[in-house]
């Protein structure tokens, strides 16, 4: 059994509907992996939330469990946004916190951008936006 963490993109495909997210899901969750999602994420989908959406997103989130971010995930994401900044990579300040929070339970991201995650020793799982 492991960790994933499923970034923004993943939850929208799962929101709308996609096969291949949920499919992916089911897998997971037959195997015993176990999916996470982080505050940074539910910020973002709420704010991108077509209406029709919002009960199909509470009953999302209340089937996952949630990273909580403090000190030491700020910290790790810190080190990544400085240290690869300082190697002309510009990263997002919430996806080095969703990182941060998957690092933190020992896990993977799920995402659909897996470049946007080039941090050193995280494991990367791209699921294929639109899919």
């Amino acid at each position: 059994m492991s960790a994933i963490l499923l970034d923004t993109t993943v939850l929208i495909d799962l929101l709308r509907g996609r096969r291949g997210a949920a499919g992916r899901l089911r897998r997971l969750r037959a195997v015993g992996d176990q999916p996470y999602t982080c505050a940074i994420n539910v910020e973002e989908v709420v704010r991108g939330l077509r209406e029709p959406e919002a009960a199909a997103a509470r009953s999302l989130f209340t089937g996952l469990r949630i990273v909580a971010l403090d000190a030491v995930e700020g910290w790790r994401a810190g080190e990544w946004r400085r240290s690869l900044g300082a190697e002309a990579r510009t990263l997002s300040q919430a996806d080095c916190l969703v990182a941060a929070a998957a690092s933190s339970i020992g896990g993977r991201v799920a995402t659909g951008n897996p470049t946007d995650f080039p941090m050193p020793g995280l494991a990367v799982e791209h699921w294929p936006v639109g899919e």
